[in-house]
């Protein structure tokens, strides 16, 4: 631990006296530091601190509370502790204030300027101006290598068939990108951060379709979302991208999710 807290104390220039693990992290390695001034901040270790740290300044980019990055370097990012003595259930009037915030126009191709991952499963970025082709090729057809055949084959068979559900060019929004409630501090009734983001490009309702994977949202939230028509039948589409990747992170117990949003496809 001490060769830890002496590498953490060079790459944030002050000296680190404690270190604790955090709960959570099933994907990367989270510590609490506790520093020589008294401030306490957290410090993650993966192979996509740097991505996420420049994803994190994107959000706060445009007055959306993240935490600020104090440090991010040799495949760790140093972050701001933000107060989480909340819950989300206690912040949906400001989550969406804070989204509505976040997915302001864009004017940018749909994508990223990098790719990412959620981990050992790849997050393919690359830009594009056709919205059902960025999902049917990034989003799903990436899959199909690693499940078997014949989920396979219903991925395949809704890709081909993807601009009968989703619009062709909706307007361009910044998303968080992995937006469920642990994903969301709360302190009191408001919105301390978003945190663990994989930003990029896209239609506003993915990070709807997320929140309803693990979260209950009531129907204020989704009404001050103000979202197109349509978007209820649109969520088995996006909330696809998740389930995948929990299924191949985590295992067969996200089948039966998979297998009851493609029904709700047809598929």
């Amino acid at each position: 631990m001490d060769a830890l807290k002496d590498r953490l104390s060079g790459l944030l220039g002050r000296r680190v006296l404690s270190l604790r693990r955090l709960a959570g992290g099933d994907l990367s390695v989270v510590y609490e530091l506790t520093l020589s001034d008294g401030a306490c901040v957290v410090a993650k270790h993966g192979d996509g601190a740097g991505r996420e740290g420049a994803m994190l300044r994107a959000i706060a980019a445009t007055g959306v509370p993240t935490p600020a990055v104090l440090a991010a370097d040799g495949g760790w990012l140093v972050m701001e502790k933000l107060p989480a003595d909340g819950t989300p259930a206690a912040a949906w009037d400001d989550l969406a204030a804070c989204l509505n915030r976040l997915h302001a126009s864009a004017d940018e191709p749909y994508g990223w300027s990098h790719d990412h991952c959620l981990g050992s499963v790849a997050m393919p970025n690359r830009r594009a101006e056709d919205w059902p082709g960025f999902w049917a090729e990034q989003r799903l057809r990436c899959h199909i290598a690693h499940v078997d055949a014949g989920l396979g084959s219903r991925i395949e068979h809704l890709a081909d068939r993807l601009g009968d559900h989703v619009p062709r060019c909706p307007p361009a929004s910044l998303l968080h990108g992995d937006l469920w409630g642990g994903n969301v501090l709360v302190s009191g009734t408001r919105v301390s951060g978003l945190i663990d983001p994989a930003c990029y490009v896209g239609d506003r309702e993915v990070d709807a379709a997320m929140l309803t994977l693990f979260d209950h949202p009531p129907a204020s939230f989704l009404d001050a979302l103000a979202l197109e028509p349509g978007w209820r039948e649109r969520l088995p589409v996006y909330r696809l991208w998740p389930l995948l990747v929990h299924l191949r992170l985590f295992g067969p117990a996200y089948a039966a999710a998979i297998d009851a949003d493609l029904r709700r496809l047809g598929v």
